[in-house]
């Protein structure tokens, strides 16, 4: 009798685990660097080749590096809110174009407007590699002493911006 006790106590268990494991979401997958000093890179900006961004030159601002490419479908879907958060000035916005050619990438903030204060261009995805990039979009706010404080996997939606990264960063601003 027992001998049939221990399976049945290891399927509930394992049962348990997945029961469990279902009810967690994906898009909140906790990463590393959270709390670490985001990388540093060296990259061109967008609409000026010749133009080099490091992450020091933000030393002493609270801001948001969003990873976004012109092929990228979902980054359509979280474009307005980042216009939308864009116009109310709150932060500076500034977007990593993660392995895209850089005229489709010029043409596609034409057509849909620009949030970013500026976009670096990552054309062979290293950067995206350094920051734990799973996929685009992904979104990193970084505080004033250049440690990431959040990332969202997926695109950000308004409540989102309302409930987690406008508080979060309000709160490092003091």
């Amino acid at each position: 009798m027992k001998r049939f006790l221990w399976p049945l106590a290891i399927f509930i268990l394992l049962v348990g685990f997945l029961a469990v494991g279902l009810r967690l979401n994906p898009r909140e997958v906790p990463s590393p660097l959270v709390g670490k000093a985001a990388p540093a890179f060296e990259l061109p900006v967008l609409h000026q080749p010749d133009k080099r961004f490091v992450p020091g030159d933000m030393r002493g601002k609270v801001w948001l590096l969003n990873v976004w490419a012109s092929w990228c479908v979902s980054c359509r879907e979280e474009h307005p809110v980042l216009m939308e958060l864009s116009k109310r000035s709150v932060m500076p916005i500034l977007g990593l174009n993660y392995k895209d050619k850089g005229e489709d990438a010029q043409r596609w903030l034409k057509q849909f407007g620009d949030p970013y204060q500026l976009s670096v261009v990552d054309a062979d995805g290293r950067i995206g590699i350094d920051y734990g990039v799973y996929g685009v979009p992904e979104t990193y706010l970084i505080d004033a002493e250049g440690v990431i404080r959040y990332k969202q996997i997926g695109p950000l939606t308004q409540a989102i911006i309302d409930d987690k990264v406008l508080p979060l960063a309000k709160a490092l601003k003091k």
